[in-house]
Formats: structure tokens, C-alpha cells, sequence
């Protein structure tokens, strides 16, 4: 092959993908203007997230606690301090709805849907046209992880989990990758050659380095790798059982080499669910 194929998957499926209830999608809220119709403690929750991500907050609502209206004062935002109304919505790019009243907040849903816009009530995924996924932050690094609705609980558990798994440092990771993205983009042209680049670096020694606080030792390491680009033209092809069609039933090696695959050949034998576990690109 012309260049690296890391490992070619071959098992089996007539493969047609399984839909999505929601796209996962990270938006940019930055001075954004964003409605909050509702001031109590599940309208605060939600209004801690949207101001971290820097949006410009309007709420509305006729009386609102007052570490809601606190974080307003520090941040910018503003209370409109009355019932909601349709105008409200109409200067917003995005709107929640988060009052104890069923009845507004379904008014605020069809009120945003004539409007065409993106809205959010929560706890009714099926007046939702996004929802807010349980994050893991590891900033510039964001991990998120939804049930799309379904069960915020099992959410909180598995993000507690990954948690666990992944070190605060793997920010520190993530920005040390930004810095020299542009650089090996100039150096390594081609897309496949420059994933598998990263994928070497940032699986290998050079992330130790960064992990470990020794930034220097890491850029040097990563220079001479990126001088070196003729270890990324080595191909490797596995073949690798699809059992009985349960992904779970994968062992780890198995389900990494999936993952990580340029290529996939597969036959109609394998599960759609197994299938799925190939990278999108």
C-alpha cells in the first residue's frame, strides 16, 4: 500500500448503521445570546453551564434564587423579572426552558419550534431539539456522554467512570498537540501519514513526556519524529473474528484494532452493532 494501513479488519454484515436520537455536536457559545426561561435551582444548574461557555444569558422568570442572580451580576447576564412571552425569544440563538410549570415550558417549545429555534426542556427529551450531555472536563479536552435523555443517572455513573480513567494532565496533553498541529500539517501533507503521526506521538513517549511536566523533552521527541517520517509507511493487516455478533464479546485487542483501522472489509455475517465500532472516517 502507498502508505500505512494500520490494520485491515476483516470479519462480516449487511451494515445500515443505527439512528441516531441526537447528533452529538459541540457548539460555540462565546457572547452568544442565549434565553433561560425559569430562576430556581435546576434554571441555575443550567445557567452555570451556558455561562461557562461564555454566553451572553437573558432570564426570565418572575422571581429567580439568589445565587442565580449572583452569577447574572458576575458574568453580565440579565433578568427580565416577569412571565414569559414569546418576544422574548426573539433576539435568542438558543433557549432553555427550566420551570416547574409544564404548561410554559411546552409553550416555550412550540413557541421556538415556529420560531426555528434550538430549545431545551428539560426533563422532556421529547420537547428537545438538543440536549445537554454529562461532561467530563479536561480543558481544551471535552468528553461527553448522553443517554439521549433517557436516563441522566446511568449518565452521571458512566461519566464518574471515565473520570477515573482520564488524568486532569490529559488537558495539558490536548494543548500541547494544539501548539504544533499547524507545524506537522506543514510538514506532513498527506491525512492518513498525519493521523497516524499523532497517533504514534500521542500514544507514545511523547506523551509520557507531557504527562509527566517535561514539556521541552516531549517537543524535542516530537520534532525528530516529525523529521522521521518514514517509520509512518509500515503496513499491517489482521484478521479478527466477529464471534457471535456481540460487541461486547470483543476482546480489547480486537475492539482497539477496529477502532484504529484505515480499512475495513467485512461480509454480511457481522452485527451492525460491531460494524459501528470502526472509525467514521
Amino acid at each position: 500500500f502507498p502508505t500505512r494501513c494500520s490494520p485491515i479488519w476483516v470479519a462480516s454484515a449487511n451494515w445500515e448503521g443505527n439512528r441516531l436520537e441526537f447528533l452529538p455536536v459541540c457548539l460555540r457559545l462565546r457572547d452568544a445570546p442565549v434565553l433561560l426561561v425559569g430562576g430556581g435551582a435546576v434554571a441555575t444548574r443550567k445557567a452555570r453551564l451556558l455561562l461557562r461557555a461564555g454566553a451572553s444569558l437573558t432570564v426570565v422568570s418572575p422571581e429567580i434564587c439568589s445565587e442565580l442572580e449572583a452569577m447574572l451580576g458576575e458574568h453580565n447576564g440579565v433578568w427580565r423579572c416577569g412571565r414569559y412571552q414569546d418576544t422574548d425569544l426573539l433576539s435568542a440563538h438558543l433557549v432553555v426552558a427550566a420551570t416547574p410549570d409544564s404548561g410554559v415550558n411546552e409553550q416555550v417549545y412550540r413557541d421556538a419550534i415556529r420560531l426555528s429555534k434550538q430549545v431545551n426542556v428539560v426533563d422532556a427529551p421529547h420537547l428537545c431539539t438538543f440536549i445537554f450531555p454529562s461532561i467530563v472536563d479536561r480543558d481544551p479536552l471535552l468528553i461527553a456522554i448522553s443517554s439521549s435523555g433517557t436516563s441522566p443517572v446511568l449518565t452521571r455513573i458512566l461519566r464518574r467512570k471515565i473520570e477515573a480513567l482520564v488524568p486532569a494532565t490529559y488537558g495539558r496533553l490536548a494543548s500541547f498537540a494544539g501548539r504544533f498541529r499547524q507545524r506537522v500539517k506543514d510538514t506532513i501533507g498527506a491525512d492518513t501519514p498525519r493521523r497516524l503521526f499523532w497517533e504514534q506521538a500521542l500514544e507514545g513517549t511523547v506523551a509520557e513526556q507531557v504527562l509527566a511536566g517535561r514539556d521541552a523533552e516531549a517537543e524535542r521527541q516530537l520534532r525528530a519524529r516529525r523529521r522521521d517520517t518514514d517509520a509512518l509507511y509500515n503496513g499491517e493487516v489482521y484478521l479478527v473474528g466477529a464471534g457471535p455478533g456481540d460487541p461486547d464479546l470483543l476482546t480489547f485487542k480486537a475492539a482497539r484494532l477496529l477502532q484504529s483501522a484505515d480499512v475495513v472489509l467485512y461480509d454480511r455475517l457481522v452485527a451492525p452493532a460491531i460494524v459501528d465500532m470502526a472509525r467514521r472516517d
